[in-house]
Formats: structure tokens, C-alpha cells, sequence
């Protein structure tokens, strides 16, 4: 998005499991100003917010802990086990996560800051790819990602399965993305290959 302040957003996102968070902090050690788009999905369903009331007013009470605040657990038990509860529970959170999504890039614009990273696990899902420049995937082996994930989240092998099940599969991030970061090896291997990848990015996009 290059504009006024010739500010350029580049989206990541990837398979769940497949390491992108550790890629993220590594293009944000490489100059790039962050937007966390999981911290933003976590703040509109705080106590209070509109999100949240919309939330329960869909999913009913048995999303609702005591003390008003989301049960987590019971809604993400609800929508990676059923696709049309799933697609309900992004059509009523991404429209407040996009527009908190676009109110931080503009302030990062106001700000001069020249590269952005929006971090959005369901990027192309929210339609957030919009706002980008250039979008990079990262994604691994199935297996791999089946392992980090019950480790992650502390969670049964079937329930990883779910949340593997209910994205995009790694066809469709191949196909529409400008970078794709393969993570099967080890940590070492994933910060050397990030960090090539994300001063490749700025480079080209300087030009």
C-alpha cells in the first residue's frame, strides 16, 4: 500500500503449525513494523466489545464463561468441528478485525514507517490480502505441523487434525503467494531462510 508516506504492507500468513510466528519475529529483527492480527482478533472479543455481544448473541451462552468473557475453548470446540458454525464465527469477527486491521496501517503510515508486517493467520479468508503489497506463506509437512501444534495448544492429535482441516490447504497458499517459506528443518535453518526472504522483500519493493 503505497501511499503519501510510501508505506508498503507485507501480509504473512501459512498454515497453522507451520512456524509462522517464529517468521514473524524475524522480519520484525529485519526493520519491519508489526500488526499482530491474532492480538487483534483477541481484543474485539473482550468484555464489552461489540464483537463479543454479536458472539453470543449467535453462539448462545454456552460460549459465555461466568465472569462475561469468551470461553474460547467451547467456541473453537463448536467451529473447527462443524464448516458452516466456522464461516458464521469469521463472518461476524473479521469485519471488526479488517477495520482495526486498516486503522494500524494508517497509523503506521502517519508514523513514516516504510515496511509493515500484518501477521494474519486468515489473511486471504478476511480479505486483509487487500491492503497488501506482497504476500509470503509459510508451510510445512503435515506431519510436522500435526506435532507442533498438540504441543503448542496442548491438545489431542484428533483436535489438531480439526484446526489442520478447517484452512486452506497448501495448494491455494502456493498458488497465491509471492514467497513461500518451507519450514521442515530446524530453527537455525528457518531464521537464515527468513531473513534472506525479508531482505529480498525490502529491496524489491524499495525499487
Amino acid at each position: 500500500m503505497t501511499g503519501e508516506h510510501h508505506t508498503i504492507v507485507v501480509g504473512l500468513t501459512g498454515q497453522t503449525g507451520a512456524g509462522k510466528s517464529t517468521v514473524s519475529e524475524i522480519f520484525v529483527n529485519h526493520g519491519f513494523s508489526l500488526i499482530d492480527a491474532d492480538r487483534i482478533a483477541r481484543e474485539v472479543v473482550e468484555p464489552g466489545m461489540p464483537c463479543l455481544a454479536e458472539l453470543f448473541d449467535y453462539f448462545g451462552d454456552g460460549v459465555r464463561n461466568p465472569d462475561g468473557s469468551l470461553n474460547r475453548k467451547a467456541l473453537a470446540k463448536i467451529a473447527f468441528t462443524d464448516k458452516r458454525k466456522l464461516e458464521s464465527l469469521n463472518s461476524i469477527c473479521y469485519p471488526f478485525i479488517t477495520e482495526e486491521i486498516f486503522r494500524k496501517i494508517n497509523q503506521f503510515a502517519e508514523q513514516d514507517c516504510h515496511f509493515i508486517l500484518l501477521d494474519a493467520p486468515t489473511l486471504f479468508e478476511s480479505r486483509a490480502s487487500d491492503f497488501c503489497d506482497m504476500i509470503i506463506s509459510v508451510v510445512a509437512n503435515p506431519e510436522i505441523r500435526r506435532a507442533r501444534i498438540m504441543m503448542r495448544d496442548n491438545i489431542t492429535e484428533e483436535s489438531a487434525k480439526e484446526r489442520m482441516n478447517a484452512q486452506l490447504d497448501e495448494a491455494f497458499f502456493i498458488q497465491h503467494s509471492d514467497y513461500v517459506i518451507h519450514n521442515n528443518g530446524n530453527l537455525k535453518q528457518l531464521s537464515e531462510l527468513s531473513g534472506e526472504v525479508a531482505d529480498k522483500v525490502k529491496i524489491y519493493l524499495s525499487n
